[in-house]
């Protein structure tokens, strides 16, 4: 029974200096707004994840015309399309066309910036500490 509990302990301590030790980004710097954004703490750490709204927009807004095989013609992508700094150029600089063609104006600045916090955190070079505040 001691043994057991002593396993249990050792499991669970592990386990928890795994999550610790998941290097992602922390802060991410929106040059649109000049602000910082913390990714790793409070509601931008849940928004910004798959299941946030920073993954939901992706799959709604961006992958409704992004998806393999589009009879759009949009180019296929994903979220490890691009690295932590192309994608927040991308929202920056607005140059896809559909950021010119006024698709992204069906979404608010807050859900822009949302999605743009999900990009930069599972980019493709997302397992550096790649902050940029």
């Amino acid at each position: 029974m001691r043994e057991s509990l002593v396993l249990c302990a050792a499991l669970f301590l592990s386990t928890v200096a795994v999550i610790e030790l998941h290097a992602a980004p922390k802060t991410r710097f929106d040059e649109t707004t000049q602000t910082c954004r913390y990714l790793d703490d409070g509601p931008l750490e849940w928004e910004s994840r798959p299941w946030g709204q920073g993954g939901k927009l992706f799959q709604e807004r961006c992958k409704s015309c992004h998806s393999q095989g589009n009879s759009k013609g949009a180019p296929f992508l994903w979220v490890e399309s691009k690295n932590s700094e192309a994608w927040n150029r991308v929202f920056t600089e607005k140059y896809p066309a559909c950021a010119k063609d006024g698709s992204w104006g069906q979404m608010t600045m807050e859900e822009q910036m949302r999605l743009n916090d999900y990009l930069y955190r599972w980019a493709k070079n997302s397992q550096d500490l790649n902050d940029s505040c």
